[in-house]
């Protein structure tokens, strides 16, 4: 029975090399690891203050990021609009000048047109007074083939002449 009940010499003897046991590790093991468990405490603690202040960042960082895509939209639009713009504006000077260009060529031809038409109303008038010259000439030659008759014209050329 020896084993199961211990002596009082055995429990002594326990309890000494316990307490001995204990205080070097008090003394060397229990600083080191009390000194661990508080750096690797502190560690955890700056860790999560790093992941909470990354957090407060990265949410800073996507406010800034959706503001500055807002802001990138907006001076798109606004590119397109100024580029509509110019688009429009120059659609309407080439229409414009176009117009311009259409109402010179207009104009020159109606000018064209009339030069021609005066030149042949000219060119006309200049046939029908040789013909009228040529018509008279001869009916007038016809009619002054007697010197009698041209003896009345003359007399009557020159009645005409004073009365004016």
């Amino acid at each position: 029975m020896g084993f199961v009940t211990p002596d009082y010499g055995t429990i002594f003897w326990m309890l000494i090399i316990f307490g001995i046991v204990l205080f070097i590790l008090k003394k060397f093991a229990w600083a080191p690891i009390l000194k661990a468990l508080k750096d690797r405490e502190q560690s955890i603690s700056d860790a999560l203050n790093s992941a909470e202040k990354a957090r407060k960042d990265v949410a800073g960082l996507k406010a800034a990021n959706d503001q500055i895509i807002a802001e990138a939209r907006k001076e798109k639009d606004l590119i397109l609009k100024e580029a509509r713009d110019i688009k429009d504006k120059i659609v309407a000077e080439a229409k414009n000048q176009a117009n311009a260009e259409a109402q010179k060529s207009i104009e020159f031809a109606r000018q064209q047109i009339a030069a021609e038409k005066t030149a042949a109303i000219n060119d006309i008038k200049k046939q029908v007074a040789e013909l009228s010259v040529l018509i008279a000439e001869k009916v007038i030659k016809k009619e002054l083939e007697k010197s009698k008759d041209q003896e009345v014209l003359v007399e009557s050329l020159l009645k005409d002449l004073k009365l004016k």
